[in-house]
């Protein structure tokens, strides 16, 4: 029995990926690579390092069918929904998303993790 081809993008750490494209879905998760100091600029930095592994695997932020994010302080949500409203775009761009609050790795203040359509 073959196995449709699966493409997984390695993450920096051992034993896990960042994205991965099976049966037309792509699924990836990102973090501001850089840890930036505040939640706006770790957004934008972790919406970048996201477009990019999606475009990895076949995908873009217009084919999202859902999204969690992951925020340090559920206080930040506004701050990020600002940043996340420029990125994502028009109405049609738009997943099912919910925002959590968690504790993340020290210094880490937003984890975004999706699902969307892949080619």
């Amino acid at each position: 029995m073959t196995h449709p081809p699966i493409t997984r993008i390695p993450a920096p750490g051992s034993g896990r990926s960042d994205a991965v494209a099976a049966d037309g879905y792509a699924y990836a998760v990102a973090t501001d690579p850089h840890c930036a100091d505040g939640i706006t600029a770790q957004t934008r930095n972790t919406l970048h390092d996201l477009d990019r592994l999606l475009h990895a695997v076949g995908s873009d932020k217009t084919r999202l069918l859902q999204a969690t994010v992951y925020l340090s302080d559920i206080d930040l949500k506004p701050q990020m929904d600002d940043v996340w409203r420029d990125w994502i775009g028009p109405e049609e761009n738009w997943p099912q998303r919910a925002c959590i609050g968690v504790g993340l790795t020290k210094g880490y203040l937003i984890e975004v993790v999706v699902i969307a359509q892949a080619s």
